[in-house]
């Protein structure tokens, strides 16, 4: 599902017009892509975590030249679906 479509679904509902959610979803992006930056963790009840992690620089090659290379180091978003979200999902297959 892209930004877009989730907007659209949003502008189904009568209470908002197409361009009220399309803004709201830009700035519900944008506080949690800062919120992300500065290193804080982002909880979201009955959905998940959202939380950056460290990635340690590492030694790999590359896969055309064989040559050895040196991978910078770096920060990663990892997402952690929590224990509604988990069952929610697993319902059919139970």
């Amino acid at each position: 599902m892209t930004r877009k479509e989730l907007s659209e679904i949003l502008g189904e509902k009568p209470l908002f017009t197409a361009s009220k959610c399309a803004e709201f979803m830009d700035m519900v992006f944008e506080i949690m892509a800062e919120t992300l930056e500065r290193g804080e963790k982002i909880k979201i009840s009955g959905f998940g975590n959202f939380v950056v992690r460290e990635k340690a620089a590492r030694k790999g090659r590359n896969p055309q030249t064989g040559e050895k290379i040196e991978i910078a180091g770096r920060r990663v978003v990892k997402f952690k679906p929590n224990a509604v979200l988990r069952k929610t999902l697993n319902r059919e297959t139970q």
